[in-house]
């Protein structure tokens, strides 16, 4: 509603109400798919209420409102207190308030020292007062692993491709922002490797796994392209290679022209963003955790193991069969509405793979075909963002709550594999 009021725009007139849906599902679902420009289309009460969305949805809802009780005086309830132990992956329900406490300081620092960083540099090509508002957008919109950007006329952050202090900074907004509060939390309180939690050792080896084979992979990719990194030097391919890899963890912010890239990088990065980033950050995906786990899987089947273990501790199977079921409903998802899209829209396959993808990952990145989408194919999207978002952990949350010990057992048979 207030992206569609006249002041919310540069031309002073009501914005069409599929680009004001399109726009705050975007925002509010961290995603950063844009079908008009933010800088040049939106007036700055626009971008003000964009960037309280993203905000809003980067937190959580559940944060946030605790957060706001906490402000009024209003007493959480037990079943506030079991909803954010879930969403947080925390224990004890005695350590959820002081929690949430933590998370909007943690979020606030890392945002706030994002966006003095960004304001600096960025005051050396605009006026104080704009590289002002635009270090804190930027920032608050990298940590979020939104996308959203102020350059104007969809370029993102391509006209700083050989900007170390621009991309190196946007970049460690989003790993921080992506890698979860309670792997920051746990990292921070722990002064020894191996008396870091299970999920904080296979959140941080998956997410420098992933880092290390998206930045060789796209520089290898890339390297000839004269689209993308072809008329760099090496140093810069190697900046945007690895900025590239940084971004599909559903960021959305991009250095090089993602329409233009090789079929090699766009599927690769296909790969990135279905993975996403961390359970319990700001990200999507079907999370790094989950992947962990099912490469677990693999690992113990190759070597013959029926236990499936990890750092020397086993992973129970019921966190397999959940690992399992939101990866094969994630990629169900993501095939039906690849197919939808390929009925509705006049483009390459690969592209609306990667249109599909980047929408369910919360990601935000497009060979730019976005803005071109027809009525249907919008609200497909749309849909698309808001599932990616919420659907993962509510599909956890419900086999989490469904989970019964079983009081017979069955006759085991065997299966053909493979």
């Amino acid at each position: 509603m207030l992206l569609s009021l006249p002041l919310a725009n540069r031309e002073g007139v009501p914005t069409p109400y599929i680009a004001a849906i399109f726009t705050a599902t975007s925002a509010v679902c961290v995603t950063g798919l844009v079908v008009v420009d933010t800088y040049t289309y939106w007036s700055p009460f626009g971008q003000a209420v964009i960037l309280g969305l993203i905000q809003v949805g980067g937190l959580g809802f559940m944060t946030a409102s605790t957060f706001l009780f906490l402000l009024l005086g209003r007493r959480v309830t037990l079943t506030e207190r079991l909803l954010l132990r879930a969403s947080h992956g925390v224990s004890p329900l005695g350590g959820v308030i002081n929690l949430t406490r933590q998370v909007v300081r943690v979020t606030l620092v890392i945002e706030g020292i994002g966006a003095a960083i960004l304001a600096a540099r960025l005051a050396v090509d605009y006026d104080l007062p704009r590289a002002l508002w635009m270090g804190v957008f930027h920032s608050v919109s990298a940590f979020n692993n939104a996308g959203f950007d102020l350059f104007g006329e969809f370029r993102s952050l391509t006209i700083y491709n050989r900007d170390p202090i621009i991309l190196l900074t946007i970049a460690f907004l989003i790993i921080l922002g992506g890698i979860s509060f309670t792997v920051l939390l746990n990292v921070s309180q722990q002064q020894r490797y191996r008396y870091l939690l299970l999920d904080t050792k296979l959140v941080l080896l998956g997410t420098g796994a992933l880092l290390v084979v998206g930045t060789f992979g796209l520089l290898l990719f890339e390297n000839g392209n004269p689209n993308t990194m072809g008329p760099l030097d090496l140093p810069a391919k190697a900046l945007n290679a690895f900025f590239s890899a940084v971004t599909p963890r559903t960021a959305g912010y991009n250095s090089i022209d993602v329409g233009k890239m090789t079929e090699a990088g766009l599927f690769l990065t296909v790969a990135l963003m279905y993975i996403g980033a961390a359970a319990g950050s700001t990200g999507g995906g079907i999370k790094v955790n989950t992947f962990a786990a099912l490469a677990a899987v693999v690992l113990a089947g190759a070597r013959g193991r029926e236990k499936v273990t990890a750092f020397g501790n086993e992973i129970p199977p019921s966190e397999i069969n959940r690992a399992l079921t939101v990866a094969l409903m994630a990629l169900g998802l993501v095939f039906v509405v690849t197919m939808v899209l390929t009925l509705t829209e006049p483009f390459r396959l690969l592209q609306v793979l990667f249109e599909a993808t980047s929408a369910f990952g919360t990601v935000g990145l497009s060979t730019g075909i976005t803005p071109h989408l027809s009525l249907a194919g919008k609200l497909i999207i749309i849909g698309t963002m808001y599932i990616g978002r919420v659907g993962p952990l509510t599909m956890a949350l419900a086999l989490a709550q469904r989970t019964r010990p079983q009081h017979a057992s069955f006759p085991p048979a065997q299966l053909k594999i493979g």
